[in-house]
């Protein structure tokens, strides 16, 4: 199964020096992980909610998770239709990261008025990313 997941700098950055294999432990008042059923919905929150942050910055991160497991997740639909996440509690990702196949990869990035770092032309990400 595809699914996606918007994140900021910060959480990116967890992410790359995990080796792009896994999602890094939610803070204590992060209960939930919530990876995101469609491009356009991580898109939605990257763009307008990440890049309009503290850190100026949204990304788009596309993953596979195996299909089976995946499937024990409810989906929540918290919007319109293509607003669908999947609730992983906190204390259950470092297993869901367990199951993750293959990268994970960075699909779009979104930059704000905020954002004061160097973006390297190759990749569009922040460099050193």
């Amino acid at each position: 199964m595809i699914i996606y997941r918007p994140v900021g700098p910060q959480e990116l950055d967890l992410i790359a020096r995990s080796g792009f294999t896994a999602f890094p432990p939610r803070l204590p008042d992060q209960p939930i992980f919530y990876p995101v059923l469609n491009f356009e919905y991580a898109a939605q929150i990257a763009r307008e909610w990440n890049s309009t942050g503290p850190d100026g910055a949204g990304f788009v991160t596309k993953f596979e998770i195996e299909h089976g497991y995946a499937e024990q997740f409810e989906v929540h639909i918290v919007g319109n239709r293509t607003h669908q996440e999947l609730w992983v509690p906190a204390e259950e990702l470092a297993e869901f990261n367990r199951h993750i196949v293959g990268l994970i990869a960075v699909e779009a990035a979104f930059y704000g008025e905020k954002f004061s770092g160097e973006i390297d032309p190759a990749t569009n990400l922040p460099n050193g990313k």
